[in-house]
């Protein structure tokens, strides 16, 4: 019951800091230097799978240019973010691309996700910004 009340006091924190304070909202240009550190080794250059390693993995790796057309014309944050920040369902033996959280959730920013802003690393909103951007 603790564990819920702290859980749901740092929601309500986030909640009131967000209404409070100005926050500014990565670009894609922040993404993209995310990206280019952290994705380009199997993704590639310009996000089509074909980075350096990608011959040596299995699965390919995907390519995030066409996330958006795969998904009926709408870039498909939720999933993106669930995926590239660590779905707890999908533990790293089921799944090649390492997650991303973990110290990134130190800086937040408020997201919005299917309508709900959602507390999400800075870092990581900066990279769906940058491949929202990359889109076909």
């Amino acid at each position: 019951m603790d564990a819920l009340k702290t859980s749901c006091g740092a929601a309500l924190g986030f909640a009131v800091l967000v209404a409070c304070a100005p926050v500014s909202m990565p670009e894609p240009q922040e993404g993209a230097a995310f990206f280019a550190a952290n994705c380009t080794s199997c993704h590639g250059t310009g996000g089509q799978g074909n980075g350096p390693v990608s011959g040596d993995l299995n699965p390919k790796p995907t390519n995030l240019t066409t996330l958006a057309q795969r998904n009926g014309g709408t870039f498909p944050t939720a999933r993106a973010l669930s995926y590239i920040w660590g779905d707890p369902e999908q533990g790293h033996l089921a799944r090649v691309m390492p997650q991303f959280g973990g110290p990134m959730a130190d800086d937040l920013v408020p997201l919005e996700v299917d309508g709900v802003l959602t507390p999400t690393p800075r870092a990581l909103a900066g990279l769906l910004a940058y491949l929202e951007s990359i889109q076909d």
